[in-house]
């Protein structure tokens, strides 16, 4: 049996006979609090764990795809603000290999670091590897117009190379970036996308910002439509995704913001044309999170409030223009409906979520009418609507606590976890070996960027790959 028939085969089996019934509450065990979720499926294996600071020092995370560069970073908030690089190189015993947080932290407000992208450049004397952190600080502080710091990490493991080499300031719209997305474009060119407090997302070269370009880099902005309320305070965008569909040869933006859900062509980046959107959908008045399949013919999607469902809807309608804009939910899902579910990352067939207070939580949706829970782990060993209050409280009585950012490893299926209490996690999903989008007849596109080849050359120069 081929390598590509035996991961269908374990994986379909896993789908067709895994734990298909949602993480429910258990019996707490001795020393846990009566009412705390503990545990997980017995197909989802912890492989490390390591605490950073206690509740709410913990944001986003994200993770190298290089086997050779075993590496993941953790977004740090409140005393902390600022990352962690967390070494992988014996996975089942993962290390604390650097952290590194803003100066003078006690005089900034806000929340501190919240998102991290890591990209590649190609430079004369060969590859070099960078970190992003985002940051926000509040407006009576030191830094209110800081929006990210770049770090070279060309150098791990030896921490003693890693440099703060830019700094991405706007101060136009201060308050900082909450969320970024660095991507590898058609033409060649590495972007890291950002959010702002202003109704549009900034667009930066990043081969122009790190070379002292006088503008940092910033070549566009992609608007929020006119016609959407205000939604997230002075944000126009939440969170998004840029994914290359090469049945087009579009790049496309997937944006979560004021209003809804919208998707851009962005092919010409410093010209972005709007091409469909989800807005007016049942329960839905502003974005938070809009993940797309490879196929890019359906999309999950998040609303961040309690009790909403992650929500399916198939784009092809609004794609074809039959629609102008797409309000139908085809499918739901949520790991408990007295909760609410944060960021995900889309595997298809599978979808990795980060649920707060429901930990890991992992869904198939092959049939998104009828979306099923394959596994899941509860990590935020938690009592239940103890979570983010605001700053400078902190401590509330939201659900809004837990596991906060997901991600996943392509080339061996390794998931991690960065929960707002407890601290990074890494498991392990039985039977789910990888994931390479050509094994199911898809593209070989997802939040994973190619940055030595781009995303023409790693599908077939403009098709798909069978």
């Amino acid at each position: 049996m081929s390598r590509s028939m035996g991961r269908h085969f374990v994986v379909m089996t896993l789908l067709a006979c895994g734990a298909t019934v949602a993480g429910a509450q258990q019996d707490h065990a001795p020393g846990v609090l009566p009412g705390v979720k503990f545990g997980g499926s017995p197909n989802v294996k912890v492989l490390g764990h390591i605490p950073l600071g206690g509740y709410f020092r913990v944001m986003d995370n994200e993770i190298e795809q290089e086997p050779s560069r075993p590496y993941a970073y953790v977004a740090q908030s409140r005393d902390r603000p600022g990352f962690t690089i967390i070494d992988l190189h014996d996975v089942e015993h993962p290390k604390l290999l650097y952290s590194w947080k803003i100066q003078n932290a006690e005089l900034h407000g806000g929340t501190g670091g919240m998102d991290g992208k890591y990209f590649k450049l190609k430079t004369k004397t060969g590859a070099k590897y960078y970190y992003v952190q985002s940051l926000q600080f509040g407006g009576s502080g030191p830094d209110a117009d800081l929006g990210a710091v770049v770090a070279d990490v060309t150098g791990l493991p030896d921490t003693s190379k890693i440099r703060i080499v830019k700094e991405l300031r706007y101060p136009e719209a201060k308050g900082g970036y909450h969320n970024m997305f660095a991507y590898k474009h058609s033409d060649g060119r590495v972007l890291l996308v950002t959010t702002v407090s202003a109704p549009y997302a900034l667009v930066y070269d990043m081969e122009k910002a790190l070379s002292g370009d006088k503008n940092d880099g910033l070549i566009g902005k992609i608007p929020i439509p006119e016609t959407q309320s205000t939604r997230f305070g002075n944000f126009g965008y939440h969170d998004f995704q840029l994914f290359y569909d090469p049945k087009t040869g579009q790049d496309r933006f997937y944006g979560a913001g004021r209003g809804g859900y919208f998707l851009y062509d962005i092919t010409k980046p410093e010209e972005p044309k709007l091409l469909t959107s989800i807005v007016g959908a049942a329960g839905i008045t502003g974005g938070h999170t809009f993940t797309p399949t490879s196929r890019q013919d359906e999309a999950v999607t998040e609303a961040e409030y309690q009790y909403a469902p992650l929500r399916l809807f198939n784009l092809v309608d609004g794609l074809t223009g039959t629609l102008q804009t797409i309000q139908r939910v085809d499918g739901a899902w949520t790991a408990d409906w007295h909760d609410l579910s944060h960021n995900h990352e889309v595997r298809w067939p599978l979808v990795f979520v980060s649920s707060y207070e429901d930990g890991l939580q992992i869904f198939n949706m092959v049939d998104p009418k009828n979306p099923q829970t394959v596994g899941w782990y509860y990590t935020c060993q938690c009592q239940h609507e103890r979570g983010f209050g605001g700053v400078p409280a902190w401590e509330g009585t939201s659900v809004m606590q837990g596991a906060f950012g997901v991600k996943v490893r392509d080339w061996d299926g390794l998931i991690i976890i960065s929960d707002s209490n407890t601290g990074f996690w890494a498991f392990k999903l039985d039977g789910w070996g990888g994931w390479k989008g050509s094994d199911w007849g898809m593209p070989n596109v997802s939040s994973a960027q190619d940055w030595d080849r781009g995303p023409v050359a790693a599908n077939g120069g403009g098709r798909v790959v069978p």
